[in-house]
């Protein structure tokens, strides 16, 4: 169970793994994990908020996480980082899987949605607020899975097996 002075704690980190790093727009990008951390409600979500990006983008790993904040911290940080090679629709899935990264990346996906913070929109902008809006809906569905499914098909792909 992560508190408030995890939170504190969470904020310090991803600020010095993410210091000299910009966004799309050229904003300091701390700014990112700080809006999608300030839309979480309980500590642990918050946490997880300010740290989402840090394994993906940093050196940061999954032990000095559950070492500094504790396993299940570090297990809901791992549910919302991709792996290498992982397919966005996987992804997805695993994620939804866990109630705090679905959380996380719910508040991720709708920052990284917002297309006001650029400076000049362009046709990749637009295409994947498209992709987000998609992700945003299956997290938000109940039955997730079967929407990945029906959207493979759709595509012309053959979904994955089931697990």
């Amino acid at each position: 169970m992560a508190y408030s002075t995890d939170v504190d704690a969470a904020r310090e980190v991803a600020t010095a793994r993410h210091e000299g790093q910009t966004d799309k727009a050229g904003q300091p990008y701390i700014r990112h994990p700080e809006r999608v951390a300030a839309r979480l409600r309980s500590p642990e979500e918050q946490v997880v908020g300010w740290l989402h990006d840090t394994v993906e983008d940093t050196g940061y790993t999954l032990a000095q996480a559950e070492a500094q904040f504790g396993p299940e911290t570090a297990a809901a940080l791992d549910a919302v980082s991709r792996r290498p090679l992982e397919e966005w629709n996987q992804y997805l899935i695993r994620v939804k899987e866990h109630p705090v990264a679905r959380l996380v990346k719910i508040s991720d996906l709708i920052d990284n949605s917002n297309l006001s913070r650029l400076n000049a929109v362009t046709l990749k902008d637009v295409e994947r607020q498209a992709k987000y809006n998609r992700a945003l809906r299956f997290l938000m569905t109940e039955n997730a899975a079967e929407v990945i499914v029906e959207k493979e098909r759709q595509h012309g792909k053959e979904p994955p097996p089931p697990r």
